[in-house]
C-alpha cells in the first residue's frame, strides 16, 4: 500500500514540474500546443511554438540536488531515441510538413520550499 501511494505522489509531483515548466515557457512567449502527448510506450511532456519552431520539450523534476546527477542528465540516448519516434508520429499524426523542430529539456527542481528551472534550448539532436 505503501508504495502504491509513493508512487501516486511521484506522479503528482512529476506533473507539478511539468505544468512549472509548461508556466515558465508561456512565460517566455512560447505556445504550448499540447500536453502528456502519448504514442505506443513514449511521451513527449510539453509540445511548443516558439516562434516558427516546433519545439519537443522533455521535462525531468527532482525534490532537491539529487545524488543521480542533475535532472537534465537523466534524459539517456535511450529517451532521446524514444521522444524522437514520438516526435515523428506527432508529425505524421497531424501531417505538419515542413516546419523546423528542435529539442529541448527543462530540468525542475523543488528546494527550500520553491521550483527552480533550467531550460536547455537545443538539448540533442537526432539524426
Amino acid at each position: 500500500m505503501l508504495n502504491k501511494a509513493n508512487k501516486q505522489n511521484n506522479a503528482q509531483f512529476g506533473r507539478a514540474g511539468e505544468q512549472q515548466a509548461a508556466d515558465y515557457l508561456r512565460k517566455k512567449g512560447y505556445q504550448i500546443i499540447q500536453q502528456n502527448y502519448r504514442w505506443a510506450r513514449g511521451e513527449i511532456d510539453i509540445i511548443a511554438r516558439d516562434e516558427k519552431t516546433l519545439v519537443f520539450v522533455e521535462v525531468k523534476t527532482t525534490r532537491n540536488a539529487s545524488t543521480f546527477g542533475e535532472p537534465e542528465t537523466w534524459v539517456t540516448l535511450r529517451k532521446q531515441q524514444q521522444i524522437g519516434q514520438v516526435a515523428s508520429r506527432f508529425l505524421q499524426e497531424f501531417e505538419i510538413k515542413d516546419v523546423d523542430c528542435r529539442f529541448d529539456v527543462v530540468a525542475v527542481t523543488y528546494s527550500n520550499q520553491s521550483w527552480h528551472l533550467k531550460h536547455i534550448e537545443n538539448a540533442f539532436w537526432l539524426s
